[in-house]
């Protein structure tokens, strides 16, 4: 493969990548096939294997890229005594916007369900634990983090409904914008 080859096999796995990780958030990795990501990349399915190894290394990849696009939004809190950055980054985490957003939300909230799975790859565990860890450093509270993440998760399994909105909202309201600890 020349250069020239090289490059753009590249740009093509950098597109499956990013196209996977939104897919996948948007609808699951059990219902996003190889030939769904190829396609709406707008490559044929018959290159993947000669960029993947398999459906599981796309997923971790594409795991690694959700988390990777939101470390910026995490960035805006400097560190866990931050009230400031902490309240911004609450509001537009528990945000109708956000709620809507699935395919650049929260990869946390979008791939829990896939890797919660009794079925799912231990590599993939382990790169969505370290993701957790991200956001518990950011937090500086696991329990705030599993606060945001499991409100987010109901608010879209809701949404639509006077329940989902409620669910952003008191999950926003038990936060103390002066320290990162869920109110006891």
């Amino acid at each position: 493969m020349n250069r020239a080859q090289q490059a753009q096999a590249e740009v093509n796995r950098k597109r499956v990548v990013e196209t996977a990780a939104r897919l996948f958030r948007e609808d699951s990795v059990a219902k996003v096939s190889v030939v769904d990501v190829m396609t709406e990349a707008g490559l044929t399915h018959g290159g993947f294997y000669r960029q993947f190894a398999s459906k599981d290394a796309l997923v971790q990849e594409a795991l690694n890229q959700a988390l990777d696009e939101h470390q910026e939004r995490l960035d805006a809190i400097r560190d866990p005594a931050d009230a400031e950055g902490l309240a911004r980054f609450l509001d537009n985490y528990l945000s109708e916007v956000h709620r809507e957003s699935l395919g650049d939300g929260c990869p946390l909230a979008g791939f829990a369900g896939d890797i919660a799975t009794p079925g799912a790859d231990a590599d993939l565990r382990a790169e969505f634990a370290k993701g957790i860890e991200l956001y518990v450093e950011k937090l500086g509270d696991t329990t705030a983090v599993a606060t945001i993440v499991g409100a987010m998760i109901l608010a879209r399994a809701t949404a639509g409904t006077e329940l989902s909105d409620r669910i952003l909202r008191e999950a926003r309201a038990s936060f103390n914008d002066e320290a990162p600890r869920v109110h006891g």
